[in-house]
């Protein structure tokens, strides 16, 4: 069987797969680079030159005053407009994989580069799609691996099949001090979880109704990933939210670009 039937199989069954050694080792490490300079720009505030800079609340107490401003930040939003970020969502490769699955014409809305620092906490049981509240269903997500995902530091962890579910009910997150936006999928049977362990440039490509989540980061090393979410063009939201920019990519059938910001 082909690589790509094998995807195919993998998207119909799972709702996920996973290609091993996407991309250099270079292009993720170049991510991180730009995403601890925006950390150490914003200075502590959550928006910063467009982008929406969010901390590791349960970290708050125990990182040193003078420490590193990334070792607090959970997650950096709106980055695919930017440098590295952009260059990467719009490679030939990506766009391939995401007309495969979602049609010709496609528009990035959401990407997030997320730190998940030594003592981090997972985030529970979700699926992306109860964040998406659009008329056009599925969307793609596109998840790098910047650094090693093992056990120990938090990988991911799937259930497979999910995807085939409705949108779940999400109740928040319960633990004191959970981050901004964090929410859980209660009513669910989880026995059959598998751990998504990834090496540096190993890229999960996943359906926005995949059940997921992460464990917390045991290990003395930073967990790092750079995140992106693909939909149909033409797709409308009926809320927004200020972490989603809605971007035209590449060869949309020469469909005019009025969404967001100005694409130069």
């Amino acid at each position: 069987m082909t690589n790509l039937a094998t995807q195919a199989q993998q998207w119909d069954e799972d709702g996920f797969f996973i290609v091993r050694g996407f991309a250099a080792p270079d292009v993720g490490e170049a991510m991180r680079e730009r995403a601890i300079e925006i950390s150490r720009r914003a200075r502590g505030e959550v928006v910063h030159d467009g982008f929406v800079v969010t901390p590791e609340e349960n970290l708050a107490a125990a990182v040193q005053a003078g420490a590193p401003a990334e070792q607090r930040v959970s997650k950096i939003f709106r980055l695919h407009r930017d440098g590295p970020f952009r260059a990467f969502i719009e490679s030939p490769r990506i766009l391939e994989l995401g007309r495969r699955l979602l049609g010709p014409n496609l528009d990035c809305f959401l990407s997030q580069f997320i730190f998940k620092n030594p003592a981090a906490w997972g985030q529970p049981w979700h699926q992306d799609a109860f964040y998406f509240p659009f008329d056009r269903t599925p969307q793609v997500g596109f998840w790098l691996a910047v650094t090693e995902a093992t056990l120990e530091n938090g990988c991911l962890w799937v259930l497979p099949g999910s995807h085939r579910e409705p949108v779940h009910e999400h109740v928040p997150d319960r633990r004191p001090s959970a981050n901004v936006g964090y929410v859980e999928i209660v009513d669910q049977d989880f026995g059959g979880e598998q751990p998504v362990t990834m090496s540096a440039g190993d890229l999960l490509v996943f359906h926005s109704h995949l059940m997921h989540r992460s464990k917390d980061n045991r290990s003395d090393h930073v967990r790092a990933a750079m995140v992106y979410h693909l939909a149909e063009h033409g797709t409308q939201a009926s809320s927004s939210t200020p972490v989603n920019d809605w971007m035209c990519l590449p060869d949309a059938d020469a469909v005019p670009k009025t969404r967001g910001r100005s694409d130069d």
